[in-house]
């Protein structure tokens, strides 16, 4: 059976079954000692410009435990790092691989492999999205809390490409999000204008602030990200300068509900924008929401290859 190609570049791309991935995904941790062969012999090309710990791991064993294979390709040990396009590599990886999951330092890149390939690619982070994380952060949170409707999510941080991806899956699943950052950080306009139009359909709202204890009050999530995303070291200093009054500490998170419950992206840069205590307070949940990359992530790739 021909599938049409579907690719995932962006949270918006799973406006219609979102929800439907996330229950997929609890589905396949409630069984994840089950023997799946859904996948059985797919092959997932992993490219990634990008260091990364969760991501990797994460897809590899999501696509052994389905019964299929990864197959890791090194940018500096590609020809696309000697000058290839990266529309030929798209083009020849199509002939060999059943999906690619890209890792990128520019969107338009990632954006130029899907137009090139007749095979699902996958957004696994870049400079304006990270969708994977969107599917384990919600998983998350429906685990913890049971449902999405009604809730409080506060995100308090830079106005990053989490921040963006954050607002579309909170619009979309219907749940309220405060996003605060310092002046000058704010998420960009075009993520906050598609979420807001989202939001409406769904009936809940985004609100932009620089009120850091506007967004944690009476919050059922708090959530944060790193200051300094990677490529932007040179800006340390006058970040980590315009952050302060946003780290997520004790004083911060008083102001939430008391069941409550901190989540990160992860890596954290504890100290910076958020404290030990609140990293390892019984309201973190930043370890289940990390061991949960690998199960949104077989959620993920059973609903684009089971066919």
């Amino acid at each position: 059976m021909i599938m049409a190609k579907r690719d995932i570049l962006s949270v918006l791309d799973m406006k219609n079954d979102l929800d439907e991935i996330i229950n997929l995904s609890i589905e396949l941790k409630k069984n994840r000692y089950r023997s799946y062969e859904s996948l059985r012999n797919k092959m997932l090309g992993l490219i990634f410009e990008k260091p990364s710990t969760r991501t990797r791991t994460s897809l590899e064993v999501a696509i052994d435990q389905l019964g299929g294979h990864a197959v890791y390709l090194n940018p500096s040990e590609m020809q696309l790092g000697r000058g290839e396009t990266i529309s030929d590599t798209g083009h020849v990886l199509s002939r060999f691989l059943d999906a690619i999951a890209y890792r990128a330092f520019d969107h338009k890149n990632v954006v130029e492999l899907a137009r090139s390939t007749s095979i699902p690619v996958i957004n696994a982070l870049d400079d304006v999205e990270h969708p994977l994380q969107i599917v384990a952060d919600f998983m998350t949170v429906k685990e913890k809390k049971g449902k999405f409707s009604g809730l409080k999510f506060s995100y308090i941080g830079d106005g990053n490409n989490m921040a963006n991806s954050l607002m579309l899956g909170a619009a979309i699943l219907g749940v309220d999000i405060y996003v605060a950052t310092p002046h000058g950080y704010e998420p960009k306009s075009e993520f906050v204008d598609k979420a807001k139009q989202v939001a409406k359909e769904r009936g809940s709202k985004v609100i932009i602030t620089n009120d850091a204890i506007e967004a944690a009050k009476d919050a059922d999530v708090i959530y944060t990200d790193v200051w300094i995303s990677m490529g932007e070291e040179s800006k340390r200093g006058e970040k980590e300068k315009a952050f302060t009054k946003y780290q997520i500490n004790s004083d911060l998170v008083s102001n939430a509900k008391k069941d409550y419950i901190f989540m990160h992206c992860l890596p954290a840069h504890r100290g910076l924008e958020v404290t030990d205590d609140v990293a390892d307070s019984i309201n973190s949940v930043i370890f289940d929401e990390a061991e949960n990359r690998l199960h949104s992530e077989k959620g993920v790739l059973y609903k684009l290859l089971s066919y």
